[in-house]
């Protein structure tokens, strides 16, 4: 199973858990995918065995997490988990790595280009390094880019500097 898959199951299981009586309509729109999708996930979860479809209504339907459904959900969970842990422990070695290169480099401040968690990440890694992150780009300093996820280091010409 993809991650993807994997990610879309999970929240999908955790979603009925919360709520049985959510639609398909509902959960496509939490998820942001189509409902042809969201219906191809819950038949496959039928077909496995963790989610029970019972008919309230000629066209309501209530989901149920079987013990299957409940022991796949905390697997998934673990699983992503560990995921993002692992995602944290890399962007913060990332972080520290390139901060030696600025530190080399003869600076005390970077900037960061990009927002989110990862953004964050490199932030509380920088002040904890002793680095001041500044307000705002300042091309004269070295700059993080925050891209899709993972960051980027890029140092200032030596005639920015200047």
């Amino acid at each position: 199973m993809t991650q993807i898959n994997e990610q879309h199951t999970r929240l999908i299981l955790e979603t009925i858990e919360e709520n049985p009586h959510i639609t398909q309509k509902d959960l496509a729109a939490q998820l942001g995918i189509a409902v042809g999708s969201v219906n191809w996930y819950l038949k496959r979860m039928v077909k496995k065995g963790y989610v029970k479809v019972t008919r309230l209504q000629r066209r309501r339907l209530r989901y149920l997490l079987t013990p299957q459904g409940i022991a796949e959900k905390s697997r998934l969970t673990a699983s992503f988990l560990q995921a993002s842990l692992k995602w944290y422990r890399l962007t913060r070695e990332t972080t520290k790595q390139h901060l030696a290169t600025v530190r080399a480099a003869g600076f005390s401040e970077v900037c960061i280009q990009g927002d989110g968690d990862l953004a964050e990440i490199v932030y509380l890694t920088c002040l904890e390094a002793g680095i001041t992150v500044l307000p705002e780009i300042n091309p004269a300093y070295p700059v993080f880019r925050i891209v899709e996820l993972r960051t980027e280091l890029e140092l200032p010409s030596t005639e920015e500097a200047a």
